[in-house]
């Protein structure tokens, strides 16, 4: 686990970091020197080996489509005493088939962890960094933001709205320090086709790119930025 104490190593967040493109993300974070809290639902977010070279990190088993969750992840953070300099927001789900065919509860839990978390999540820790006056925020969109989705109905739409939600955050803080970017990934090989129900479809069999390189380009841009 990491400590609390004074560090001059920088901090980050990773939301959905216990596989596919959140671990990837975690990693490359690693790489660049980076203090670490991680967040997932599942178990796996707490076993020692996570990360790359057995890195510690602080983590955070939470549901993120829990409200009270996810001020409990904002108020773990706070312990570190010091304002993140990543926010990366990467947890999310999707639900296949056609709108009609899955319980409305399935459609709603998306729109809870993929929309409502990642604006509440953000609502909470991003005034500390604007206060800082320095810091990256990285929103895990997709492809899928640029178009319908029938079949997938809420999940494009939930991507289109993190899209909409990063390009108006650049906006209003263009010069407060803190730079926001969305990742915009096509079909990736991680566990999502398989929890969305959708792993025998084209989409699910077609040719995936790699979430460590997805990762590594999202990372990159993320600090390449220049305001």
């Amino acid at each position: 686990m990491a400590t609390n104490g004074p560090s001059s190593r920088p901090l980050g967040l990773v939301t959905g970091a216990s596989s596919g493109i959140g671990l990837a993300l975690a990693n490359e974070l690693v790489d660049r020197g980076y203090d670490l809290a991680v967040v997932a639902e599942d178990a796996a977010i707490e076993r020692p080996n996570l990360l790359r070279d057995g890195t510690a990190a602080l983590a955070i088993r939470a549901d993120l489509t829990d409200p009270t969750e996810v001020d409990k992840v904002a108020r773990r953070v706070e312990t570190f005493g010091r304002a993140l300099d990543v926010l990366a927001i990467n947890a999310g789900i999707g639900a296949g088939d056609r709108f009609i065919d899955r319980d409305i509860s399935e459609h709603l839990r998306v729109v809870d962890l993929n929309v409502r978390s990642a604006v509440q999540l953000t609502g909470l820790l991003l005034p500390a960094m604007v206060a800082h006056g320095t810091g990256r925020v990285l929103f895990t969109s997709s492809i899928a933001a640029t178009t319908p989705g029938p079949y997938q109905s809420t999940y494009n739409a939930s991507k289109a709205f993190l899209l909409s939600f990063a390009e108006a955050l650049r906006k209003e803080l263009r010069d407060t320090g803190v730079t926001v970017t969305a990742l915009m990934p096509g079909t990736t090989d991680t566990a999502f086709f398989e929890r969305a129900g959708i792993a025998d479809t084209k989409l699910g069999q077609s040719k995936k790119d790699d979430p460590r390189e997805v990762a590594r380009d999202g990372i990159d841009a993320l600090f390449a930025d220049a305001k």
